[in-house]
């Protein structure tokens, strides 16, 4: 372990090809103390690395469940995030750990910047392979200051001038109820926050809520000052959703009414056009590697969004969060808002 340890924190085995993310491979190991060593000696060239290319994956550690999962996070991450206005079921594992998702397999879950419509999110993302799917199922990454030179220049500067705002609506049958997502059962302290965060809300009839927040869709990273695209824009966007799923969901809920849907901050919709562009954009950037048991893969959230492609086989990716970002410290070009761009 000695001399793991006293390795140059300068040497990382750094791979780089097209179409994947940076694949930095450590040296022989026979256990989580040796690798936390590590890690640990390793953290500076890693934290570099990282803030060069947004997505590090790790490979060859003996990371074989929560607990070492849990490890390996504390040798790489000085301080836990939370989770705040959850949209996804996850299952908790203690000790700040989580599935990365419990959503069916065969759904692919697109890029986005974990919690982009919060005043604070997650810095870093921390991802595990605790057991690798048989076929797809990869850990997706993008870098999103690319994704922002290549977006139509017409719409960058409309949603720089706007933001973009994203109304929710919490049930028990689509998406996640309001005492899920706020992690409570008492409407004061769900106001509260609400309040506290620059979220409007109405509760509606059937003991349902509806929420709506403007948050800027261009930030600059408080670390390396670039700038970057960061929303959940298009992830969120009834557009982006497959059709047949789309015709159900406005026939049973009506567009204002949908779990979640999105619209540039003055309310304008975009035109179907304008959203495949922006989601055109993210997949030319998307970067993907097969996951195998033992992997970690560090994410700037800022830096890069994620996602997840569809699978088969079981699959278990754990997910930890940290290093918190106020939104406040990345210069948005458009300040958080209750109410649309203009009124």
């Amino acid at each position: 372990m000695t001399a793991i340890a006293d390795t140059p924190a300068t040497s990382l085995d750094a791979v780089r090809e097209p179409g994947k993310p940076v694949v930095v491979t450590a040296p022989p190991v026979s256990s989580m103390a040796e690798a936390t060593a590590w890690l640990t000696a390793h953290r500076p060239a890693i934290q570099a690395e990282l803030h060069r290319s947004g997505a590090v994956l790790l490979r060859g550690l003996p990371v074989e469940d929560a607990a070492g999962f849990a490890q390996a996070r504390d040798a790489l991450i000085e301080t836990r995030a939370g989770y705040k206005e959850k949209a996804t079921p996850r299952t908790d594992f203690g000790e700040g750990v989580f599935s990365s998702t419990d959503l069916p397999a065969v759904q692919p879950i697109r890029l986005h910047n974990e919690n982009s419509y919060t005043l604070d999110f997650p810095g870093v993302l921390l991802f595990g392979c605790v057991t690798a799917p048989e076929t797809g199922g990869a850990t997706t990454v993008g870098d999103m200051r690319e994704a922002l030179r290549q977006m139509p220049a017409e719409l960058v500067e409309r949603f720089e001038r706007a933001g973009w705002l994203l109304v929710r609506n919490y049930s028990e049958l689509a998406g996640l109820p309001w005492y899920k997502t706020f992690a409570t059962e008492d409407r004061a302290v769900a106001e509260a926050y609400c309040d506290e965060n620059t979220v409007g809300y109405e509760w509606l009839d059937d003991d349902s809520m509806r929420t709506r927040q403007r948050r800027s869709a261009i930030v600059t990273h408080p670390v390396t000052g670039e700038r970057v695209w960061f929303n959940h824009f298009a992830f969120w966007n009834s557009r982006t959703l497959d059709e047949d799923v789309r015709e159900v969901l406005v026939e049973t809920y009506g567009e204002d009414g949908l779990p979640f849907n999105t619209y540039l901050g003055d309310g304008t919709r975009l035109t179907d056009a304008e959203v495949d562009a922006v989601n055109a954009v993210y997949d030319r950037v998307t970067v993907r590697e097969t996951w195998q048991r033992g992997d970690l893969m560090l994410v700037d959230n800022i830096l890069c969004a994620h996602g997840r492609e569809a699978y088969t086989g079981d699959r278990k990716i754990l997910v930890a969060m940290g290093e918190p970002v106020a939104l406040a410290d990345c210069r948005p070009a458009t300040a958080p808002s209750t109410t649309l761009h203009g009124e």
